[in-house]
């Protein structure tokens, strides 16, 4: 019964994400589609050896691999030859004219993703590769099955096919991509096809799998039981097995129709969520592809057109800011609306001031605008010969047009930053931080959680984490939360209470305070509010603290947005003292000279070096008339018998624990 029911299962879910993926059409809803796919996870997990190698469970990714195997493809995977205008078009299909008499093209869309190899034996998928060079690819097949939209059982049960497709990142993934690179001060992919192509080739196919990649399938490669005369035929097939196949191609019985289906494509630019930078022209007829033949390159009976970046002049009507989630502030081109590469644009970035002084660009200037890549709209350059005088110079605001912090631009550095810990606009960053294991350490609460929890209003500052508990009703209804993981998380939240001063300093984020410099403070001031009486002499009186590590403190310390939050976590009961010097243990061993020997259960001998050094004293190789103390474990050697004869004092584990205020506890 339960080898049945997985098969039932799993034939529905297959059956609904070629409904969802590749037809668009869903026939369920996104929430009875998890219920359908967490109920197979289940009984997999109870009946493993009745799982399905195509199981829709395998989506989700989890496989680490240390690298990629190479693939031979015993099919070449050519590039094409690009074209550049209608006239090097027609000296194409003159080519084609000398070799055939009766022909008829293909015209398809030139997704730009990047070109893999599927193979099915017995209508199963088996492997993915890269293309590579055309003959030599890597295999990727752990990150493919994470493609919804890659079937792993065709619905033709067909002996052998391999199949080529262009990967693809649609448009709005890559923005979001992008916005939470950002966030997290991660490298921002160039434009969709690199996004894609980074997503493919991650060791991690969970990551994969979190980037929302599809793809259309456009060429047979190899096939096995099927006999296929045309291009066309191909398509149709391909359809058939329950692939996605290339969007809207067109037959084409001359050149002249071919010129209309390339000017029909180029101006749905812009209105799809994929990504187009040319037309491809191919020869329909496969007997006919085989007396065109290939160069060492490309094959003659294809090309592809390429469509050029898109330019419409226009004005900027405004300059207005717009502040990053790491509180950047990026300047942003209001301008007249102007239909470009299939939609309509009000805005352009500007990056920065840089950029704008550079290219010396005024609010009321006629500007040139392409969009980069299709996607994204930029200013090329301003038309000064059109400037009537009125035009106005843009100024960076010192005052955070959002939460009124004061703006501050790093030295040597093109970015204007507001300094506002809990400035709107930065909250996203500011949270994973705060929460990230090097900081507070909030097990359970990652960058997905906190994003989820901002969109819904659950929290909207760092304080607000620690008044989740009066929302535990709420957070359980949550999907992908039980009581359980809520239980675990307001766990963590409230040991996190109990973190280390420096952890605490860590986390707020203060720039040019990393977690050595955030140690080094919690060394020289022990609290909170010794810190914030400190002056400018005394941070900068310390070893290794600068200037500029001085000014970002005092920075942030004075600042109002970060004083509330720091009254409001300690209200809450955030522990704000060090735990490591505390009154109790300062000076213990300052000045004095320890030799280590032997082996202690709890601690090993770079541990206690740290703890030794931390509480001002100097650790020796070897015992002398001056040294202070002598830390004896299990087994220990001649540095015992000499610090006897000299009448050193010899402390025992327990005695060194004593000594550092940590007798009660145990520490592996």
């Amino acid at each position: 019964m339960s080898k049945e029911l997985i098969l039932k299962l799993t034939e529905k879910l297959n059956y609904h994400s070629y409904q969802y993926y590749v037809l668009d059409d869903p026939k369920i809803s996104d929430f009875e589609y998890d219920k359908l796919l967490r109920e197979l996870e289940q009984l997999e997990i109870q009946f493993p050896k009745y799982a399905y190698s195509q199981s829709p469970t395998k989506r989700v990714g989890g496989t680490i691999l240390k690298g990629f195997k190479k693939v031979s493809h015993k099919v070449q995977m050519s590039s094409l030859s690009d074209v550049f205008s209608i006239e090097e078009l027609e000296q194409f299909d003159l080519r084609v004219k000398k070799v055939l008499v009766d022909y008829e093209y293909i015209v398809e869309k030139k997704i730009d993703g990047l070109s893999v190899s599927l193979e099915y034996e017995n209508g199963l998928f088996v492997r993915g590769s890269t293309r590579g060079d055309g003959f030599i690819g890597e295999d990727i097949t752990n990150n493919l099955m994470t493609i919804n939209a890659i079937p792993l059982e065709l619905f033709v049960k067909i002996p052998y096919i391999e199949v080529r497709g262009e990967v693809y990142m649609p448009q709005a993934d890559f923005l979001e991509l992008n916005d939470k690179q950002e966030a997290l001060e991660l490298k921002v992919f160039a434009n969709p096809r690199n996004a894609a192509a980074g997503s493919l080739r991650q060791l991690d196919s969970k990551i994969t799998a979190s980037r929302n990649l599809s793809i259309f399938v456009f060429n047979i490669q190899q096939i096995v039981g099927k006999e296929i005369l045309t291009h066309e035929q191909s398509l149709e097939f391909l359809s058939v097995c329950g692939f996605k196949v290339s969007p809207d191609y067109i037959k084409c019985k001359n050149i002249e129709m071919v010129n209309k289906a390339i000017d029909l494509f180029g101006n749905q630019r812009g209105k799809s969520d994929y990504e187009i930078d040319g037309a491809v022209i191919k020869i329909n007829d496969l007997e006919q592809r085989e007396k065109l033949g290939h160069t060492s390159k490309h094959p003659k009976w294809a090309t592809a057109y390429k469509y050029p970046a898109e330019k419409k002049e226009t004005t900027i009507e405004d300059i207005v800011i717009q502040i990053g989630r790491t509180g950047v502030l990026t300047p942003k081109a209001v301008l007249k609306p102007v239909l470009i590469a299939g939609s309509t644009v009000g805005y352009a970035t500007l990056h920065n001031l840089d950029y704008i002084n550079e290219k010396d660009i005024r609010i009321g200037d006629q500007v040139i605008l392409q969009k980069a890549g299709d996607v994204i709209p930029e200013v090329v350059k301003s038309l000064h010969d059109k400037r009537t005088g009125k035009e106005k110079q843009f100024k960076m605001p010192s005052i955070c047009p959002v939460c009124q912090a004061p703006v501050i631009r790093e030295e040597d550095k093109a970015a204007y930053r507001c300094t506002g810990i809990e400035c709107p606009a930065q909250q996203f960053r500011s949270i994973v931080h705060f929460c990230s294991r090097d900081a507070m350490n909030i097990d359970g609460l990652g960058p997905a959680l906190i994003d989820k929890f901002l969109q819904d209003n659950m929290i909207s500052t760092i304080g607000d984490i620690y008044y989740l508990w009066e929302k535990k009703e709420m957070l359980i209804t949550l999907e992908g939360l039980g009581e359980k993981s809520v239980d675990n998380l307001l766990k963590s939240i409230n040991d996190s209470k109990n973190s280390n001063f420096s952890k605490l300093l860590f986390g707020f984020g203060i720039r040019h305070i990393g977690q050595r410099a955030a140690m080094l403070l919690e060394k020289q001031f022990k609290s909170i509010d010794e810190l914030m009486k400190a002056t400018y002499e005394d941070m900068s009186a310390i070893h290794e603290f600068g200037e500029v590590m001085a000014n970002s403190l005092l920075d942030f310390l004075n600042n109002p947005q970060s004083i509330h939050l720091i009254n409001q976590l300690k209200s809450v009961g955030v522990n704000m003292t060090s735990k490591t010097y505390g009154s109790n243990i300062i000076g213990v061993f300052t000045n004095k000279i320890i030799v280590l020997t032997g082996t202690l259960p709890n601690y090993s001998r770079s541990d206690i070096k740290k703890i030794i050094e931390e509480l001002g004293g100097k650790v020796s190789s070897s015992v002398s008339s001056n040294t202070d103390y002598i830390v004896a474990g299990e087994n220990t050697g001649s540095k015992y018998d000499k610090g006897v004869k000299l009448g050193v004092s010899i402390i025992d584990e327990e005695q060194f624990k004593k000594m550092i205020g940590k007798e009660n506890e145990s520490i592996k």
